[in-house]
């Protein structure tokens, strides 16, 4: 490809799809070249950003043949979207979760394999530079061991949030899978593989079909233990979004909704605070404990990723999230309404020979 732009379409034009149509046609690494939705009413959105309006993908990729397709239907539809792209040669970004099954996971990730089509999974907040930060300083024992790490996410999502059905309804529907997907894969790539989950889920709030608050106990294979505190029928300013700055969308909250706890340290996230003793020689409850803060040049995570998925698209890196990887997400989210349902502890497993 030298270093034309790389030609990028994108499947759906939902939420999600319009701020990839958005991203892709203001890139200068990228050229937007069709947008795709099975609803006609969506061709505003790609005269909008000047390109050309398809309802059937594989007429589009067959057209417009591109380097890379954006995936950003239902989760139901990603497994067949990507044999189309994969039947082309057309590497994929889809969107979180990779699937509504961890079978159907698992057959995106053999079609990648055996056609050599790439698949970039849209966990796109492990290209927040905060989040690099923070597992530099996990993972390079900078707090040392990690013992326990917490997680809020509380928010008031408005009411015409819902007007949208399947978010209301099963299997794709409910913040376990629409968001605290998200906050699942950060643990694992910040804390490592989750062993286990044991989670309660309530409805009452709103009375849908899907859950409105989680509470949810961890336990990682490195040693620690975590906890996953949720709701999105709460008035409060904790979760990743406000807190971040990462959306434009939320209101921010100048607070943090990570708690990293190590046995030399902590970290306060997306503050950045660091918490040691300053003598290692004076450590307990007794010592005064200092607080520093890391400072880290905001990015925006979305425009990273498509960044990254050029490079991608390219041959020139790997993916950071391959199918496989999202697959690991995916088990962890759909770990924690299987234990609600049972009201047992759950291991998340994607079942192969490389889990």
């Amino acid at each position: 490809m030298g270093m034309r732009p790389v030609k990028i379409v994108v499947i759906g034009l939902g939420l999600m799809g319009r701020r990839h149509v958005e991203i892709a046609a203001a890139s200068a690494v990228c050229e937007l070249v069709g947008a795709c939705d099975v609803n006609p009413r969506m061709r505003e959105i790609a005269e909008r950003y000047g390109a050309p309006f398809f309802q059937n993908a594989g007429r589009m990729l067959d057209l417009m043949q591109p380097d890379g397709a954006i995936v950003a239907t239902e989760s139901a539809q990603h497994l067949a979207v990507f044999e189309e792209c994969a039947l082309r040669g057309v590497h994929a970004l889809i969107e979180k979760p990779v699937a509504d099954t961890i079978d159907a996971a698992l057959q995106i990730a053999e079609v990648s394999d055996r056609t050599g089509t790439q698949v970039l999974v849209g966990h796109h907040r492990r290209h927040n530079p905060l989040i690099a930060e923070t597992r530099a300083i996990v993972e390079g024992g900078q707090i040392g061991d990690l013992r326990a790490v917490s997680v809020m996410w509380a928010l008031m999502k408005p009411r015409e949030y819902f007007d949208t059905a399947w978010r209301t309804l099963r299997p794709d529907g409910g913040p376990v899978l629409i968001n605290l997907v998200h906050e699942l894969d950060i643990l694992r790539y910040v804390c490592g593989e989750i062993d286990q989950v044991f989670a309660q889920c309530r409805s009452d709030a709103r009375g849908f079909e899907v859950e409105d608050s989680a509470s949810v106990s961890l336990t990682f294979h490195g040693g620690a233990v975590g906890t996953l505190l949720a709701c999105d029928a709460a008035a409060a300013p904790w979760s990743y979004e406000a807190t971040t700055k990462e959306n434009p969308l939320y209101f921010h909250a100048p607070e943090s909704c990570y708690y990293f706890m190590g046995a030399s340290g902590s970290l306060a996230f997306p503050r950045m605070e660091l918490w040691r003793y300053p003598d290692p020689r004076q450590v307990g409850w007794q010592y005064p404990i200092e607080k520093t803060v890391r400072r880290v040049q905001a990015t925006d995570s979305l425009v990273n990723q498509l960044d990254h998925f050029c490079q991608v698209a390219r041959g020139a890196v790997l993916p950071l999230v391959d199918a496989r990887d999202g697959a690991r997400s995916l088990a962890a989210a759909l770990a924690v309404l299987q234990s609600s349902a049972a009201n047992a502890p759950q291991r998340p497993s994607i079942d192969t020979a490389d889990a």
